[in-house]
């Protein structure tokens, strides 16, 4: 049994502090299966249980359940699982981190298998998963390309009408924006169950987020940088309509929408200053072509700074030079492209309201996987 002091686990993308190591309790050098735990129901045990019978190597992370658990985590151990625990709750990411961190250190060389704690995932969907990561299922992970190294392995489920709803809709709305941001089409984003060969153990440590972003940060990160994601079907579970899970649907879904929200908030605020200079300009007797371009020139390098400094993650370190040009250009072809395609519909018959509508949900979603993927990444 180990302790872990909640410093070693905050902040973002930090690395853990140092920690007692001691191998895991099987002399394997397969992946090892990785469950963060808070307060564990009785899904727990049955679980680790089965997959110890089957002479996996288990480690459970306690992240800050308190006192009252404790017993349920002795058990764990009892079963042969190693555990640690956090003094203090700090997010399913912080939990993960510590894992990882300690896997990497005590079984050099061995790929993990994270899985969650209530129930969702069977222990034969683990197995399968392991499987493939290990590479002992008789086929080849798909989509690794051989610069970017081992595929990242998905457990992913079937999002049918047995679902309940704040998934299917959490999912729909996460699955779309990955789309926009890296460009990868995933069934299921909100998987918890996944296989990370032990070259990616040092990469996911480095990815921002305390909570459920955690993981839909992974999934962007490795999209981004066409790092391989395997799909593998599992079974769809969901006890007493996903009550044990942890996931606060409002927040945690606005933790993953965060960049698209922002990116619409920094629109809308340019819209407003380019309607507030134009008045007043015209106001005042301007010509109506003068206060059309300075409008347009001041919401724009508005638009640019906010979405450099505050939207993007690499805004603030990409070339400012670099990414104002690009900016621009993407702007003129913005400008163009909505001219084409409202005339280009309304000649189909489509109403002229329904194609500027169409027109502007297109581009904004050209601009927004534009700018997050070439004006404003990092150097």
């Amino acid at each position: 049994m180990t302790t872990i002091r909640p410093e070693s686990t905050l902040g973002h993308a930090a690395q853990p502090a140092a920690l007692p190591v001691r191998s895991l309790p099987t002399a394997t050098s397969r992946a090892v299966v990785l469950i963060p735990a808070l307060d564990p129901g009785a899904e727990l045990e049955p679980l680790v249980a089965g997959l110890i019978d089957d002479d996996i190597a288990m480690l459970v992370v306690d992240d800050g359940s308190g006192p009252r658990f404790r017993g349920v985590f002795d058990r764990c151990e009892l079963l042969g699982a190693e555990v640690l625990h956090l003094e203090e709750n700090v997010g399913k990411g912080g939990a993960l981190r510590t894992g990882l961190d300690h896997v990497r250190r005590s079984r050099p060389g061995c790929g993990v298998v994270t899985a969650d704690a209530d129930g969702q995932h069977t222990p034969a969907d683990i197995r399968k998963v392991r499987d493939v990561l290990d590479g002992l299922d008789g086929t080849e992970a798909e989509g690794a390309p051989a610069a970017s190294g081992h595929a990242i392995v998905l457990g992913v489920r079937g999002f049918d009408q047995d679902v309940p709803l704040r998934s299917r809709a959490g999912n729909l709305a996460s699955s779309w924006v990955l789309r926009l941001a890296a460009g990868a089409r995933l069934r299921d984003t909100q998987t918890g169950l996944r296989g990370l060969p032990a070259e990616r153990l040092g990469w996911a440590m480095e990815i921002p987020g305390d909570r459920y972003e955690y993981e839909y940060g992974m999934l962007v990160r490795a999209g981004r940088e066409g790092i391989g994601l395997h799909q593998v079907p599992i079974s769809t579970v969901y006890l007493d309509q996903n009550a044990a899970s942890h996931f606060r649907p409002v927040r945690d879904s606005l933790r993953v929408l965060a960049p698209v929200l922002a990116f619409s908030l920094s629109g809308l605020l340019a819209v407003a200053l380019d309607t507030a200079v134009f008045l007043l300009l015209a106001g005042v007797g301007s010509p109506l072509w003068l206060a059309l371009s300075v409008a347009r020139v001041l919401s724009a390098s508005g638009n640019f700074a906010m979405n450099r400094a505050f939207v993007f993650p690499g805004g603030r370190s990409s070339h400012p030079v670099r990414a104002a040009a690009a900016y621009a250009v993407l702007a003129v072809i913005v400008l163009g492209a909505g001219v084409l395609l409202v005339n280009a519909l309304h000649g189909l018959g489509i109403p002229l309201l329904v194609a500027k509508t169409v027109t502007d949900l297109v581009l904004f979603t050209l601009s927004y996987a534009v700018q997050r993927m070439v004006v404003f990444r990092a150097r």
